[in-house]
């Protein structure tokens, strides 16, 4: 099965949406880069390493605007040569396939 991350946009969710949990969440986990990981079935995160601060601020910057087109805003820790990137769906407290959509399209950035 063929999720199309990529081709799909984020939306918003009710807050008695159940997040995605167990067996929900392999497909999705399946379709991402191996920089992410399934944390606690609460949040992706994802560890980007580039050779510079420069290159590293470049790209969170790159991500802050897909956030905004997305309306999904991420968690991102920049330090020197290095970014990460926590996402999860606030208004469930927990996974949606919103989250897999977002980080799918970050490491469409990194292409």
């Amino acid at each position: 099965m063929t999720l199309n991350l990529t081709e799909k946009s984020c939306r918003p969710l009710p807050s008695e949406t159940p997040p995605l949990t167990g067996n929900e969440l392999a497909p999705y986990k399946g379709a991402l880069d191996s920089r992410w990981a399934v944390v606690d079935e609460h949040h992706l995160l994802g560890e980007f390493e580039f050779p510079n601060f420069i290159e590293a601020l470049a790209f969170t910057n790159r991500v802050g605007a897909l956030s905004e087109v997305e309306g999904h805003h991420p968690e991102i820790t920049l330090t020197w040569g290095r970014a990460s990137v926590k996402i999860w769906t606030h208004s469930i407290d927990g996974l949606s396939e919103n989250d897999f959509i977002l980080a799918a399209k970050i490491d469409a950035l990194e292409a």
